[in-house]
C-alpha cells in the first residue's frame, strides 16, 4: 500500500469498505476513465457496480437501508473514486448532498418516502442553486414559487446542474415570498422544493425541460445541465421540512458537507497525478539515467507529495469535525480551499514531468490536467472560501480592547 494520504484511527469496518472501493477502481474504473472521458460517455455500467457495493446509501441511516456511516467514511470513499475518475465522484456527490439534506431536514413522510429508494440508487439525486446571471451571490436568485392552493407554481430558469439529465428527484431552491413581508432579507425567502421527474432530456415532466448536455472542457461522462421551469406545479407536501423560508440554510448545510466531498476530489486526483508523475519519472531515461534520479525532479516529487499529505489531512480534519456534530465552516472552506489549489498544482507538476508526452491525448495526465480546474470552482471558488475563512477567523479572534 502506497505511504502517502493514510488515515490514522479507522475502524476495521471502514478499512474495509475503503479496501472494497479502491479495488473496485483499480479494476473498474481506472481501465476504462480516459476512453469513457474521451468520448464524453455516462459510465452506466460503473455507476451499476457502485449500486451493487452500496455506495449511494453510504450515509442514510440504517432504518432506511443505507449503511449508516461517517462523513469522514464517505469522503475517504470519494477520494478513492476521484483517483479512478473525478467524474464518478460528481455523480455520487450531488445524490449524497439531496440523501444529506432530506435526513437533516425532511419531514418523516419525505424521509420514509425518498431514503429508501435513494439507499438502494433507485432514486438518483440532484440539488440546483445556480442561475446563469448569479455567479456566487446566492441571495440574488430569481427563481420563483407562487403558491397557488394545495400547490405551488414554479418559473425561472437554473445552470450548471449535476446529474441534471440521469436524476430523478432534484432539490431545487427558488424565491418564495408567501408569508415573508416585502423588505425581509433574501435568504428568509427562499424554498427549497423536492422536484420529482424522469431521466432523459426535454420535458421530463408537464413545466419541467432539461436541455442537452453543456460541453465542457473536462469533468466529461457525467451530465451537467440547465433546468428550465415553466408553469411548474409542485405540491405543498414537496417543500423540504414542510415549511417555506428555510431554503437558504438547507442549502448550505448540504454545500457545507459537499465542500469536503471536493475537498476529497481535490486529493484524489493530487494523488493519481503524483502516482503517474513518479511512475513516469522512474521510466523515462534522459543524459544517461531516469529523469527521477535529476535533483530537479526530485524537488519536484518532494513537493507534490507533501502537498497531497497535507490536502489530505485538512479533509479528514474537517469531516471529522462534522461528524462531531461540531459546525465546521471554517474547517471545510480551509480543506476545499487548499486542496483544489494544491490539486491544480500537483496536476501541473506531473504534467511537467511528463514533458510533450503531457500533451498527448495518449497519457492519462492530460485528462487529469482538464479536470482540476473544475474544482477550482465547484461548491463556491477560492474566493469565496477565503471570504468564509476570513469571517470565520475573525469572529473567533474577536479584537478585544
Amino acid at each position: 500500500m502506497a505511504r502517502l494520504a493514510q488515515t490514522a484511527g479507522l475502524t476495521d469496518i471502514q478499512r474495509e469498505i475503503l479496501s472494497t472501493v479502491r479495488d473496485f477502481v483499480d479494476k473498474e474504473i481506472l481501465p476504462v476513465a480516459t476512453e469513457l472521458e474521451h468520448r464524453d460517455e455516462y459510465p452506466q455500467q460503473i455507476v451499476d457496480g457502485l449500486k451493487e457495493l452500496g455506495l449511494f446509501g453510504l450515509m442514510i441511516p440504517e432504518e432506511y437501508g443505507g449503511l449508516g456511516e461517517s462523513l469522514l467514511t464517505y469522503a475517504l470513499c470519494v477520494e478513492e473514486i476521484a483517483r479512478g475518475w473525478m467524474s464518478v465522484s460528481g455523480i455520487v456527490n450531488t445524490h449524497f448532498i439531496v440523501a444529506y439534506m432530506l435526513k437533516q431536514h425532511g419531514t418523516q413522510e419525505q424521509k420514509d418516502h425518498f431514503l429508501p429508494r435513494m439507499a438502494a440508487g433507485d432514486i438518483r439525486g440532484a440539488f440546483s442553486m445556480s442561475e446563469p446571471a448569479l455567479g456566487s451571490d446566492v441571495s440574488a436568485i430569481t427563481s420563483k414559487a407562487v403558491k397557488d392552493g394545495d400547490e405551488y407554481v414554479l418559473n425561472g430558469q437554473k445552470m450548471w446542474l449535476t446529474n441534471g439529465g440521469t436524476s430523478s428527484l432534484v432539490a431545487v431552491l427558488v424565491r418564495s415570498d408567501e408569508g415573508h413581508p416585502e423588505g425581509t432579507a433574501p435568504h428568509k425567502s427562499m424554498t427549497t422544493f423536492l422536484v420529482e421527474k424522469e431521466p432523459g432530456f426535454g420535458e421530463v415532466r408537464p413545466g419541467l425541460t432539461i436541455p442537452g448536455k453543456i460541453d465542457k472542457m473536462g469533468y466529461k461522462g457525467v451530465d451537467t445541465t440547465e433546468l428550465i421551469m415553466d408553469g411548474l406545479r409542485i405540491p405543498a407536501d414537496r417543500v423540504l421540512g414542510g415549511e417555506t423560508g428555510r431554503g437558504f440554510y438547507q442549502m448550505m448545510d448540504g454545500v457545507e458537507v459537499g465542500r469536503v466531498n471536493v475537498a476529497a476530489r481535490g486529493c484524489g486526483v493530487a494523488q493519481r497525478a503524483f502516482e503517474l508523475g513518479v511512475s513516469y519519472a522512474q521510466q523515462r531515461h534522459t543524459f544517461g539515467k531516469p529523469i527521477a534520479q535529476h535533483q530537479a525532479i526530485q524537488f519536484k516529487l518532494a513537493e507534490m507529495a507533501t502537498k497531497v499529505e497535507a490536502a489530505h489531512a485538512m479533509m479528514v480534519n474537517a469531516a471529522r469535525k462534522k461528524d462531531s456534530g461540531e459546525r465546521n465552516d471554517l474547517e471545510a472552506g480551509m480543506a476545499k480551499y487548499l486542496a483544489s489549489e494544491y490539486c491544480k498544482e500537483v496536476v501541473e507538476d506531473a504534467f511537467r514531468i511528463h514533458g510533450g508526452y503531457g500533451f498527448s491525448k495518449e497519457y492519462e495526465i492530460e485528462r487529469l490536467y482538464r479536470e482540476a480546474p473544475m474544482l477550482l470552482i465547484g461548491e463556491g471558488t477560492a474566493e469565496i472560501q477565503k471570504m468564509i475563512i476570513g469571517r470565520r477567523l475573525l469572529e473567533e479572534y474577536r479584537f478585544q480592547g
